[in-house]
């Protein structure tokens, strides 16, 4: 038997590898992605992946690909999940297509992965796997035997296994290049504060610069395209931003979050450039599209964010959805000056051509129609208000 594990070089992938090898009897190929967390990574997780015994590695630098088809959708769709810009979820989705990629080719029997059975990647690994190739049997060893951290960790020391992480400091961290999440450990208990020495992309706003710094924004048909009037990729953009922003403590998420299956989780997020880039995204399309554009758009935002979240990004409605926004997004261009103060990133300008925003119409120095027109329409609007009492009273 022969499976394709989706391997990250973590504690769970890592247990999972060696699990497979022994507990399931199969040969593993390993698949390592880079997302945009430091490349210096593949390599190494590369030469994990030998020593622990795959019979192949494939590593593959997805940044490119992650950016423009899930990341850009996702800032048109100003996707946020209670908060949460969809960064971990969006990720996962390209190294569950990759994943299955290697499967086919290697003509394994079983996809894996290391997800546990109370996160919320299990659903989509397991759901993007079964629509990719319903013929891939899928094996999660941590959830199908039921196993704990502290489980893990013993193993891991009993078969040499190299992790990163123990029982006094079980963080459990995963970065991309739109965001970077920490959970586990002390984080778990809502009461506690988390300490400064979680936090890698973001300095305290403490310790940002006195000097407030702004950002100028250009987006193309809701996609950023230019970064204080330079055009670059998408990729450049978003790792200058995160530099930049998070030198200001701008990108600091804690919330407590509501998981696939129900559970209540703290999660502590890092997410600078996700931050000001929907942030100012948002700003762009308030000054373009009409009110029940508006209105219609953030009901479709949140079906969208919650699909995505929970799994769901091939399913055929997230694909309606898009096909919604997308035409939203024909007028979304224009640019944006964000200022970045510490802790903070606020909008202060928008500009665009096809601004709906009239000047002589709203003005205090002068108006644009005769005021007395608003009359009749106010009498209308509150005239099923005025027949409900009078019937009421009757």
């Amino acid at each position: 038997m022969k499976v394709a594990l989706a391997f990250s070089g973590g504690l769970d992938t890592s247990v999972c590898l060696k699990l497979l090898q022994e507990e399931y009897e199969t040969d593993v190929v390993t698949v390592a992605a880079d997302v945009g967390q430091n490349p210096e990574k593949l390599k190494k997780i590369e030469e994990k992946a030998d020593n622990l015994g795959a019979v192949k590695h494939y590593g593959s630098d997805l940044t490119e690909k992650f950016v423009e088809d899930y990341v850009f959708p996702s800032i048109k769709a100003n996707g946020i999940y209670e908060g949460y810009p969809l960064s971990t979820a969006l990720a996962r989705y390209p190294i569950a297509e990759k994943l299955v990629e290697v499967a086919q080719k290697e003509d394994c029997d079983a996809a894996a992965h290391g997800c546990t059975g109370k996160g919320n990647d299990q659903f989509r690994f397991d759901i993007t796997i079964s629509l990719k190739d319903p013929d891939l049997d899928i094996i999660a060893p941590v959830r199908e035997r039921n196993l704990d951290r502290p489980w893990e960790i013993q193993y891991a020391k009993d078969h040499d296994i190299p992790v990163p992480v123990d029982v006094d400091e079980p963080y459990s961290v995963d970065e991309n290049i739109w965001g970077r999440s920490i959970s586990g450990g002390d984080l778990e208990d809502p009461e506690d504060e988390p300490s400064e020495e979680i936090y890698e992309l973001t300095r305290s706003p403490s310790e940002a610069p006195p000097e407030p710094r702004i950002l100028k924004i250009k987006f193309e048909e809701g996609i950023p395209t230019e970064l204080n009037g330079e055009k670059r990729s998408g990729v450049s953009i978003i790792n200058e931003i995160n530099q930049v922003a998070g030198k200001y403590g701008v990108g600091r998420i804690d919330i407590v979050e509501d998981r696939t299956l129900g559970l209540k989780s703290r999660e502590n997020y890092e997410a600078p450039a996700a931050e000001v880039l929907i942030d100012a995204h948002e700003a762009l399309e308030q000054l373009v599209l009409t009110r029940d554009e508006l209105k219609t758009k953030e009901f479709v935002e949140d079906l969208w964010s919650d699909l995505v979240y929970r799994g769901l990004w091939f399913d055929p409605l997230r694909e309606d959805l898009d096909a919604f926004i997308d035409k939203t997004q024909e007028r979304v261009t224009g640019e944006v000056k964000v200022k970045l103060e510490p802790g903070s990133a606020k909008v202060v300008a928008r500009d665009s051509s096809y601004s709906l925003h009239e000047p002589e119409l709203v003005s205090f120095q002068e108006y644009g129609f005769d005021q007395r027109d608003s009359i009749g329409a106010i009498k209308f609007q509150a005239l099923q208000g005025k027949i409900f009492r009078k019937r009421r009273e009757d």
